[in-house]
C-alpha cells in the first residue's frame, strides 16, 4: 500500500472539496437558469456541461470518486429545488425544460460516473511529474 505525506493528503482533500463546491455551484446556477422559452436549449446545454464536468473530474482525478463528489454536490442542491414551497412555487418546474434538466442531469451523472476510469495510479495532481533522465555514461 502506498503511503502519502500529509501535504499530498491535504492537497487531495482540497481538490475533492473544490469538486464538491463546483457541483453545488452548478446545481444552484443551473437550477435557476435552465428554463428557456420556447425551446429548452439551455436545459440541454446544462446537461452537457454537467456530463463534461463530472467526466472531467473523474478523469483528472483518475478515480470515479472525482465524478461522484461533483455529482453529490449537484444532487444536494437539485433535489430540494424539486420540492414545492408553501406558496406553490417550484425552482425546477414541470415541463420540458425541467424534465430535461432533471432527468437528463441524472443520466449525465450516471454516464460520467461509469465512464470515469477506475483508479490506477492516483490523482494527476499528486503524481510525480519530474522528468528523470537515465544516467548514460559510456
Amino acid at each position: 500500500m502506498e503511503h502519502r505525506s500529509q501535504a499530498e493528503s491535504a492537497l487531495g482533500g482540497a481538490a475533492y472539496g473544490m469538486l464538491f463546491v463546483l457541483g453545488l455551484v452548478m446545481g444552484i446556477v443551473g437550477g435557476f437558469t435552465h428554463p428557456a422559452k420556447p425551446v429548452p436549449i439551455v436545459a440541454v446545454l446544462w446537461v452537457l456541461a454537467l456530463f463534461g464536468v463530472c467526466l472531467g473530474a473523474g478523469k483528472l482525478m483518475r478515480t470515479r470518486l472525482g465524478a461522484l463528489v461533483t455529482a453529490i454536490g449537484w444532487l444536494l442542491v437539485t433535489m430540494p429545488f424539486t420540492l414545492q414551497l408553501g406558496s406553490g412555487d417550484l425552482v425546477i418546474a414541470t415541463g420540458a425544460p425541467g424534465y430535461i434538466y432533471l432527468y437528463g442531469g441524472f443520466a449525465a451523472l450516471l454516464a460520467a460516473y461509469l465512464m470515469s476510469a477506475p483508479s490506477s495510479g492516483g490523482s494527476w495532481l499528486l503524481h510525480d511529474h519530474s522528468s528523470k533522465k537515465p544516467d548514460v555514461t559510456a
